[in-house]
């Protein structure tokens, strides 16, 4: 598939530049997360009648895992309100450029230019995921900690190290945005070779240096790329793309392979599976323990989600590449290990498609309600209060998980064939990429037929 570049119409061009549009999907969206964890600290206990909860976990979480994520990678991040207020008071300006902010503007510990953090923050948060998601105070508590907690990383450090290095949310949109038919690239690497002020990266009085300290030349993947804009407005020679391309793509560019997001597709894909079985699965025990936070059963149930998303789903995996590499004579098994974990990513977002999807439409009628009573302190503003819960579209669920989970391991399945012969043709050794990739696929199959048990069977 050619690329396409939705930049070139001066329209498009104009609206990328203009600093208006973001800005008031920020606020916008800052105005319902403050919004939420008031309605968490203040209103009704009830999760499902608390704005915090039934906005956050069902309405803005379907919207990103199902719409967002799949088509424009980390177009979230662009307008997202938890780093906003830090970066105005770093930047000093709200629509700037302005550079007398206030804060320290450090930079980010050379040993910790990864996302090893980011991976942490993720497994701790889902270790107390279904209590978050039913009580609105630790909802609202979250949500504050995680704002305060970007806002004085953005006072100490340069740039948005908290949304690259830190961010949970931002670490399973990163990997995910991977698999988006966007992306932003340069058009012509010539000219930022030969451009010495390189504006995109320090910026200048039309924008700000790359907010993500991304020299947008290097840009191979769009997992560091937030789409903020801020090179389309700095670059002098308007040599910033905006392109539509082949879903995916990212995950066959052998550059920039890493073992820790490497690592975070395991610990997705681990996690959407487990989530499946607590919360939608039939064994009651598991899911009491997964509420009884503080508990030896929950203690036990934590030390069981640790022990399958770090040690046995990546374990066994290993042993798939390992056992691959002997049919294919490849001599580097822990290289196709981090390579080939890439092909898992398609497989992991279709498990929390289906997910969410089953989530969404079982729990989605308690917006309506929350319309006419945000707080649960008896209002009716539009007329709705006394709407019903009733679940939608029951009898296509299973159909529309199916074909999610299938066509998920067939993208994955697919993308390992592809990345394997990479490997074996870099190889001299290598005999047959097919070979190699012939165990990761029954990996595949593996987790696919788990996934169709516990959300279709």
């Amino acid at each position: 598939m050619r690329r396409l570049d939705l930049a070139r119409p001066v329209m498009v061009k104009r609206l990328l530049r203009s600093r208006w549009p973001q800005l008031l999907a920020t606020l916008a969206a800052l105005s319902g997360f403050t919004f939420a964890i008031a309605a968490g600290l203040f209103g009704t206990p009830v999760g499902n009648r608390n704005f915090a909860v039934v906005f956050i976990w069902i309405a803005w979480w379907a919207v990103l895992v199902l719409v967002l994520v799949p088509i424009l990678g980390r177009g979230w991040c662009s307008v997202c309100p938890i780093p906003a207020p830090g970066e105005w008071l770093q930047r000093g300006a709200i629509l700037g450029p302005d550079r007398r902010g206030l804060g320290f503007d450090r930079r980010w510990p050379r040993r910790l230019r990864n996302i090893w953090l980011q991976n942490a923050g993720f497994l701790l948060l889902a270790l107390f995921a279904v209590v978050v998601l039913t009580h609105p105070t630790v909802t609202a508590v979250l949500l504050l900690v995680i704002l305060l907690l970007a806002t004085g990383v953005s006072l100490l450090f340069e740039r948005r190290a908290f949304c690259r290095y830190l961010c949970p949310v931002g670490g399973f949109i990163g990997l995910y945005s991977q698999l988006a038919p966007v992306e932003l690239r340069v058009r012509d690497s010539s000219v930022c070779a030969s451009h010495r002020e390189k504006t995109c990266y320090t910026g200048n009085n039309d924008g700000y240096g790359c907010p993500w300290q991304v020299f947008p030349a290097g840009l191979v993947k769009n997992i560091n790329c937030g789409l903020c804009m801020e090179c389309v407005r700095t670059c002098p020679y308007d040599n910033i793309a905006l392109n539509l391309r082949a879903p995916g793509s990212d995950l066959l560019e052998a550059r920039g392979r890493r073992l820790d997001e490497a690592y975070k597709a395991f610990i997705m894909l681990g996690a959407a599976i487990v989530y499946s079985a607590v919360m939608l699965g039939p064994w009651s025990v598991l899911k009491t323990a997964a509420y009884s936070v503080g508990s030896q059963a929950w203690a036990a149930y934590a030390a069981g989600f640790m022990a399958f998303v770090l040690g046995a789903l990546p374990g066994f995996f290993f042993l798939a590449v390992h056992f691959g590499c002997r049919l294919a004579g490849c001599a580097r098994p822990r290289k196709a290990f981090t390579s080939l974990s890439y092909s898992l990513v398609p497989l992991g977002l279709a498990a929390w498609v289906a997910f969410s999807v089953s989530f969404a439409l079982a729990n989605g009628s308690y917006i309506w309600p929350l319309l006419s009573d945000p707080l649960g302190w008896g209002w009716d503003l539009v007329g709705l209060r006394g709407a019903s819960w009733s679940p939608y579209l029951t009898g296509l669920v299973g159909p529309i998980q199916a074909v999610v989970l299938i066509g998920g391991f067939a993208w994955s399945g697919v993308s390992a064939k592809r990345i394997a012969r990479q490997l074996v043709a870099a190889d001299a050794a290598g005999e047959s990429g097919d070979r190699l990739a012939l165990p990761v696929v029954l990996f595949g199959l593996l987790i696919t037929l788990i996934l169709l048990a516990l959300f279709v069977a």
